[in-house]
């Protein structure tokens, strides 16, 4: 298991009107730059097992706690949270460290940050590595609304727009609780409970399937989140309607060369029509659920490694 206080010391870092906590490893590979983007409810910790790898393998890895988390900035208005702030730090970022681009990773959120990031900024991603969240086709209507439609009003998504502040609080009461039973692994599949998910989880006595993290691991997240609460990375989720009118008028097609690295019990869906948008995309599939890269990190960092090598990169 990984010990935590073999991670990396932060800096801040003023970007964007933001100051965002910056990890780094293989500072000594200055000018090949990667960046990992964590998801909700996540941390730059969760990036642990790949930082040593990527850096062993030639990279400069940079890993923020992208704003609303750690002891990133949390600016109190919901519209800092859109993807134009979201992928504006990131090249605010690129610039601080004098990267004209780089290869960005995401998983969860962080891979929809960076598939937003590409879409805004073309000239500065050079390749793009997703996990668990395939490329979201820009439909007629609105995200929110249109899951609303289909998956009804306790879909968390939709909770977290339509009733502000209701999870923020449950989550941060049971903050300990919440992320217990939230990182596991091997869940018996069964039907889904009624009511909303995320607050099912922060109230359920005894959680599903096994632990994703020892104890001392878990404790990284839950002191973070401790301090941060849960109302910033949630503001992600509250400007999904608002990131799809700023998409609008973008092309939709990612040009750059892609790996998607999907969980094959993972609940988030696969894409039918991920090649359509993003032509140039190589898949992976790993016998795991939704934290890919805390799950299988030995696998994640081979598939990664294997790609960049692929590609001419490593």
């Amino acid at each position: 298991m990984f010990n935590p206080t073999n991670f990396p010391k932060s800096t801040l870092v003023s970007v964007n009107g933001v100051e965002l906590e910056v990890f780094e490893a293989g500072r000594r590979n200055a000018g090949k730059p990667i960046v990992l983007c964590h998801g909700w409810p996540e941390h730059a910790f969760s990036w642990r097992h790949q930082m040593p790898a990527l850096a062993a393998a030639g990279y400069h890895v940079i890993v923020p706690n992208q704003r609303g988390y750690g002891n990133s900035s949390r600016p109190a208005e919901v519209t800092d949270y859109d993807i134009a702030h979201l992928s504006g730090d990131l090249i605010a970022l690129l610039d601080h460290y004098g990267y004209e681009d780089a290869t960005f990773v995401g998983h969860d959120w962080g891979a929809m940050v960076v598939w937003g990031l590409t879409l805004l900024h073309p000239n500065r991603v050079d390749k793009v590595i997703n996990l668990s969240l395939p490329y979201q086709e820009r439909g007629e209507k609105p995200w929110i609304e249109f899951m609303e439609e289909i998956l009804g009003g306790d879909f968390y998504f939709v909770h977290f727009n339509r009733q502000p502040g209701v999870a923020d609080a449950v989550l941060e009461e049971n903050t300990s609780r919440f992320l217990r039973n939230l990182y596991r692994k091997n869940e018996p599949l069964g039907e889904p409970a009624p009511g909303m998910a995320m607050i099912n989880l922060a109230n359920a006595e005894t959680p599903l399937g096994e632990p994703l993290l020892s104890d001392n691991e878990l404790a990284v997240f839950v002191s973070a989140f401790e301090t941060s609460g849960f109302t910033g990375g949630i503001n992600w989720y509250r400007n999904l309607d608002r990131n799809w009118r700023l998409l609008a008028d973008v092309n939709p097609i990612i040009q750059q060369p892609t790996l998607m690295i999907y969980g094959d019990r993972d609940a988030v869906s696969k894409s039918e029509s991920l090649k359509e948008f993003v032509p140039n995309v190589d898949v992976v599939n790993l016998d795991c659920g939704h934290w890919i890269q805390q799950e299988k990190p030995e696998e994640t960092n081979q598939a990664i490694l294997k790609w960049l090598e692929q590609q001419g990169a490593v």
